[in-house]
């Protein structure tokens, strides 16, 4: 008899899991689903759907090939119900377990859902805390609490002191400030070349999920192929070393630059891999961090790229569960206009636009920059509607989650 089912959601694969740490292979069985509903609730770009069902196979085999007794429901199983409900529902038919186990998802959403799941299944249902935060919900609440103003600088610094990253011995910063910003913005000039992100080639089960992909999700936005994107932690690991190598270096200076024909820049093309926990923030950091150490980055580029690691990607994600579920109806502008077509076919005579937008459709990628200053720089400026902003958002692009972009 299975003592536990472990569920893995698709933003999880990574060992460090506190249910995989205390689960028992001898006993325990681990679930994994690639459901309809997920890849169609907003139409997710092709090749995020790719990315995250490739990725679930591949770290599904990676559990089996470690002992682990792994139950996996395919899209395209022909008893796949295409929800987590139904599915979960019949898992535990199959598998009559004492109980069910998860980590907390990511999306308040889904942590509604699962609230339901001890009632509706007559089972418990342990939900453990995501350790690949540096700040747990109760933390940041703290944080937070009685604060007129939750800026992201000061939480950024909280940050800083708790994991020591960039803090010298008398636990001040290194460089004499926190935050370097102010250095991240020397515009490109002259002739200069920039590193290719790693590109990794499909292997047979990526290839398998592209041609499903195509055929399920075909009025979905975004272009298939081609699928460049690695699929598991040591593609994920490559594209990092990739990073560090050949743009780290110069990552600070040009961090917020912009040019039409320059997709990546410097940039390192690993948030997708973090969000679905192929890469460790905090390991990433501490690797930046030591670079630094080393001499071979200057403080500006680790300072850079560790505030948006444990700065913004922490805060925003603080903020969401601090304000949800009414923080997804905020409207403070009162904008109602509806998301021009443009934002998705990229037919518009505004230069930065047709290419952000291009870009995105063909990549689902943009830099933090695109982001900011050109698509959602002119959605606010034209009074659009944000949820359907934030539908956009979580749409095109391969690292976004609810918690992510809103």
């Amino acid at each position: 008899m299975t003592k536990s089912l472990i569920l893995i959601l698709g933003d999880q694969l990574t060992r460090n899991l506190k249910p995989l740490d205390l689960g028992d292979k001898s006993s325990d069985v681990v679930l994994m689903l690639e459901v309809q509903e997920e890849a169609t609730y907003v139409k997710h770009h092709k090749k995020k759907i790719v990315f995250l069902f490739s990725a679930m196979r591949h770290f599904a085999k990676a559990l089996e090939n470690e002992g682990w007794d792994v139950d996996y429901v395919a899209l395209d199983d022909q008893e796949n119900l295409g929800n987590f409900n139904d599915e979960v529902r019949r898992a535990l038919d199959r598998h009559t377990p004492e109980r069910l186990v998860m980590t907390e998802p990511g999306e308040f959403r889904v942590r509604e859902m699962i609230n339901s799941w001890p009632d509706a299944f007559g089972i418990p249902v342990d939900i453990m805390a995501d350790h690949r935060f540096i700040a747990s919900h109760d933390e940041f609440r703290g944080w937070a609490d009685g604060r007129k103003q939750l800026r992201m600088e000061y939480f950024y610094r909280l940050m800083r002191r708790k994991t020591g990253l960039l803090m010298n011995n008398e636990g001040e910063p290194e460089g004499g400030k926190w935050n370097f910003d102010s250095e991240n913005r020397k515009p490109p000039k002259g002739e200069m070349s920039f590193p290719t992100p790693l590109k990794v080639k499909p292997d047979a089960i990526t290839q398998e999920v592209i041609n499903l992909v195509g055929e399920r999700f075909s009025d979905h936005f975004g272009d298939l192929e081609p699928f460049w994107f690695g699929v598991t932690e040591a593609d994920a690991k490559k594209a990092f070393d990739v990073f560090i190598d050949a743009a780290l270096p110069k990552f600070g200076d040009y961090q917020d630059a912009m040019l039409e024909d320059q997709r990546f820049l410097y940039h390192a093309v690993i948030s997708h891999y973090i969000n679905a926990g192929l890469l460790n923030p905090l390991d990433v950091c501490q690797h930046i961090a030591d670079e630094y150490t080393a001499g071979r980055v200057p403080l500006n580029a680790a300072e850079g790229f560790i505030r948006q690691i444990i700065g913004w990607r922490e805060y925003v994600r603080g903020i969401y569960w601090l304000k949800m579920p009414g923080y997804l109806d905020q409207n403070f502008f009162g904008a109602s206009k509806s998301l021009p077509d443009f934002y998705w076919t990229a037919d518009t005579q505004m230069a930065c636009l047709r290419a952000a937008v291009t870009q995105t459709k063909e990549e689902a990628y943009a830099h933090h920059i695109q982001r900011l200053m050109i698509t959602g720089n002119f959605a606010l400026i034209m009074g659009v509607d944000p949820k359907q902003v934030h539908e956009w958002y979580l749409a095109v692009y391969a690292d976004a989650y609810e918690w992510v972009e809103l």
